[in-house]
């Protein structure tokens, strides 16, 4: 059996925890695998250490906050493992608490006795300027992205360095589709200027809108940035969609929740210098050879599986964190 442990490097409690865990899990025949959280803050560290893991993981368990269970999913791509958050940061919305120990709860984990919740994510498809769209553009073939076959450019003294944390250089070598557990947000550039977007769903033109961009965020994500930019609190039950203006210059502007098959069309309507869009998945500055053009943004087929400990209802623990006196 195969055990990945992710902790929090900077949280003293959340290292001697890890310690106390590898112990655990060692004396149950178990391999355990801990790493850093440091060391997942962008694509090539996440790269480096999925070579250093086995091909197939039993659990994941995480030792941190939010964030540390965002990076984590992050790394785990494709593979299908449930993981179990242990909180040991600020937020606590995914982590669990460890009420009763960390090791009495991880042998409940081992034993089969925690509930999982299926949190739906993001499959997020970027069209930049150049590239062939697979949804409208005739030289694109459908459902296939095609893009520039030239070599991505070489880092500017103005471009973030590759192994910066939060930034995702996976765009300049051709990547494009990418996946989010929280949200995608597409938002102005570093000049400041406002964007102009087109919000298209399943096929019908919902909205043209100028401000600093838009939110696109799962259930999940209703706790996070869209929530910030006005969006409503949602049960991580629902599997659709949750579209919500940035800054919107208009008094009209309103959230949308779409279906879990719609699919979210976002344009960016002038890719000119001075307004070019960013493109942020679960934080993470995405990086690209040439300007934003379009985003689809859909439910991907493989929900991420969390382990659950409390008993509380999502509306309780709404309750105590947001309404609370």
């Amino acid at each position: 059996m195969h055990i990945l442990v992710v902790r929090n490097n900077s949280n003293p409690q959340a290292v001697d925890a890890s310690l106390l865990l590898a112990t655990y899990l060692g004396e149950q025949g178990i391999q355990a695998y801990v790493v850093d959280s440091a060391e997942l803050g962008n694509d090539q560290g996440r790269a480096f250490i999925r070579t250093q893991l086995p091909e197939v993981l039993d659990m994941v368990i995480v030792l941190g906050g939010d964030g540390t269970v965002l990076h984590t999913v992050h790394l785990l791509g494709e593979r299908e493992c449930p993981v179990l958050p242990v909180n040991f940061g600020r937020l606590g919305f995914l982590a669990n608490e460890d009420t009763d120990g960390l090791v009495p709860l991880v042998a409940r984990a081992l034993a089969g006795e925690l509930p999982v919740e299926r949190r739906s994510r993001l499959k997020v498809e970027v069209v930049c300027t150049g590239d062939a769209d697979p949804y409208g553009d005739e030289e694109g073939l459908e459902g296939e992205f095609t893009a520039p076959e030239s070599p991505a450019p070489a880092a500017s003294g103005n471009e973030p360095e590759g192994d910066r944390f939060g930034v995702n250089r996976a765009g300049l070598t051709g990547a494009r589709c990418f996946h989010a557990l929280n949200e995608a947000a597409l938002t102005r550039g570093e000049l400041g200027r406002i964007i102009e977007l087109t919000l298209n769903i399943s096929g019908t033109s919902v909205a043209n809108m100028r401000g600093d961009g838009i939110v696109v965020s799962t259930a999940t994500g209703s706790t996070g940035y869209a929530l910030s930019a006005g969006g409503p609190l949602v049960s991580p039950a629902f599997d659709g969609m949750i579209a919500v203006p940035i800054a919107p210059h208009t008094l009209r502007a309103r959230a949308v929740l779409t279906n879990a098959s719609d699919v979210i069309e976002v344009t960016a309507e002038d890719t000119e210098q001075f307004r070019e869009a960013t493109l942020f998945i679960d934080g993470e500055l995405m990086l690209f050879p040439e300007p934003i053009r379009k985003l689809y943004l859909s439910i991907d087929a493989d929900p991420v599986r969390i382990m659950r400990t409390s008993e509380a209802s999502f509306y309780e623990h709404l309750s105590s964190v947001f309404f609370a006196d």
